[in-house]
């Protein structure tokens, strides 16, 4: 595939991002790319942050499986 630097986008998801390898490669290349703040039309303003907060907490407690 073409278009896309792959060692350079890996090393931005693992060191700049602190991203596993695993969750680097489960990103769909938009979603690597608004992480990386090069995409998206707007910044999330904070109240937009808290209902996302309040949709979808944090499963504190929650076991790990992996």
């Amino acid at each position: 595939m073409s278009g896309f630097d792959w060692a350079e986008l890996l090393e931005a998801g693992l060191r700049g991002l602190g991203l596993r390898p695993d969750e680097f490669w489960a990103l769909t290349p938009a979603e690597l790319r608004l992480m990386l703040g090069s995409g998206g039309s707007a910044v999330m303003a904070r109240a937009r942050l808290d209902e996302l907060l309040q949709a979808y907490p944090d499963q504190i407690g929650a076991k790990d499986d992996g």
